[in-house]
């Protein structure tokens, strides 16, 4: 199932858990036991989850650290989608 413009990890924490539960990033971060600037990033759209935050995210807000890098994954290969051009590259030719 192709997915169209998925949201990125941070903009999905910032609308199911940061804004409806009225809870600081600082408060996110604390409990993940990462620097506020760190998970501010992440919130902000300026960096992407590694397994390590996966696991910490996994921890803190629920869901499982596959659940968390495959959304990474489907939001770095639409972003590519987007800017990469393939026109050029060619089909192995396997016998």
């Amino acid at each position: 199932m192709r997915m169209f413009n998925p949201p990125h990890p941070g903009e999905f924490i910032r609308e199911v858990y940061l804004e409806p539960l009225g809870i600081s990033y600082r408060a996110v971060a604390s409990k993940l036991k990462v620097a506020p600037s760190t998970f501010n990033r992440l919130v902000n759209e300026q960096s992407n989850i590694s397994s390590e935050m996966a696991l910490r995210l996994s921890k803190t807000l629920g869901r499982s650290p596959e659940s968390w890098l495959i959304m990474q994954s489907n939001y770095d290969l639409w972003k590519a989608k987007q800017t990469v051009n393939l026109d050029e590259v060619e089909e192995l030719a396997i016998r």
